[in-house]
């Protein structure tokens, strides 16, 4: 009996889906984990490491110099040459300040600069905990989730690439779960199989299917920044990449104090709030350019506005405004790390990190019960099919 088109597509999808999800298992679970955990990584830490949030009040009472002068006291023996690089004002009432130092001293061949995180109180700059970001368990999960630990052997393309096996399996589990016979609203049931773990698989899955597709996407987007930026940048403008955050390298002399720079910063931007302070860094690919003071000035939750002063002259300057690119590119992240979109897409975001090893574990036990069965129906016929002596 020939098979129609509809039933071949689907026997392919379903090959299809099976072979990626049973491959791509052990990589794609622990790598859904860590992401769904990261989506209330401030919150896990909290719980962690209380004592890094054990703040006496909300107010930043104390100038930026000294939570930069405690930090440096705090890391002040440890190897490496520890230096301050930026502090980031609290993000809510009750965080802590935080200042980031990195090690200045030329590292070993092949291995990352040490970053340690000094947290202190708000109101007082008193100490709360001194955290080095990759030994411990949320620089952990970040560190697994973006490069599997293993950066030198082409770990974020790995995290990928499983991104892309992700949005197939959702895609094809959407294909796989749409009825072929009778109503959508049938199809909603739970029981369209007597078993437990297939109604499970296709419940669940026709749910998160799309917001899973999503975050992979945008996870596929975020794993080859290179290549994505390219892309983005054919269909929209976008401004040239600027500094990297605390990675950049502080000059040894520096002209204006924290406080001045800051000061600058307000004047430019008198309609926004501090929420990161960057020491100047030496400006690279200027000729004559000398260190710069950046500043992140907060508008509100989704507006920023960064400010640049010069720390020879003295003068501040608004960073040119994100273009439509650098907007779009931004969407892409938050979307995917489940912030600045409400708690409602948080809890989804997280969702697409907790069901996944649902899925491998029902899939896996379905597609055994297929091979078991496949066996028995061969040993029924095999008598039939013997011929007779």
């Amino acid at each position: 009996m020939t098979e129609t088109r509809a039933a071949v597509l689907r026997r392919l999808w379903l090959n299809v889906h099976l072979w990626i999800g049973v491959g791509l298992a052990v990589l794609l679970v622990p790598i859904s984990i860590s992401g769904a955990l990261l989506v209330w990584h401030d919150d896990i830490d909290a719980i962690i490491s209380p004592h890094r949030y054990a703040v006496t009040g909300p107010e930043v009472a104390q100038p930026p110099s000294v939570y930069l002068a405690k930090a440096g006291e705090a890391v002040a023996g440890q190897p490496g040459d520890l230096r301050a690089t930026g502090m980031r004002y609290p993000e809510e009432p009750g965080y802590p300040v935080r200042v980031v130092t990195r090690a200045h001293e030329n590292a070993a061949p092949g291995t990352r600069p040490r970053f340690v995180t000094v947290f202190l109180d708000p109101p007082t700059a008193k100490v709360l905990d001194v955290m080095e970001f990759r030994t411990s368990f949320i620089g952990f999960l970040h560190i697994f989730h973006e490069n599997l630990t293993i950066p030198e052997y082409s770990g974020r393309q790995i995290v990928g690439w499983a991104g892309v096996g992700m949005l197939i399996l959702s895609l094809t589990g959407i294909w796989l779960w749409w009825p072929r016979n009778g109503s959508l609203l049938r199809a909603l049931r739970w029981t369209r199989s007597p078993r437990f773990t297939f109604n499970l698989h296709n419940m669940l899955g026709f749910w998160i299917a799309i917001p899973l597709a999503v975050v992979s996407l945008t996870g596929i987007y975020l794993s080859f920044p290179q290549t994505a930026r390219q892309a983005m940048s054919s269909i929209a403008p976008m401004n040239p990449q600027g500094p990297r955050g605390f990675a950049g390298t502080v000059a040894r002399q520096i002209v204006l104090t924290p406080e001045r720079a800051l000061e600058l910063a307000r004047q430019a931007a008198p309609d926004a709030k501090p929420a990161m302070l960057f020491l100047p860094v030496e400006a690279r690919g200027e000729r004559g350019a000398g260190p710069a003071w950046r500043v992140q000035m907060a508008r509100s939750e989704y507006e920023n506005v960064t400010v640049m002063v010069d720390d020879r002259a003295g003068q501040a300057a608004l960073a040119p405004a994100p273009q439509s690119g650098d907007r779009a590119a931004s969407w892409i992240r938050w979307i995917h790390e489940g912030s600045h979109s409400g708690p409602v897409w948080a809890v989804i975001v997280f969702l697409t990190g907790v069901f996944p090893p649902i899925f491998a574990v029902t899939g896996i036990i379905m597609w055994l019960r297929r091979r078991a069965g496949r066996k028995q129906l061969e040993a029924l016929r095999a008598p039939e099919l013997r011929p007779a002596e």
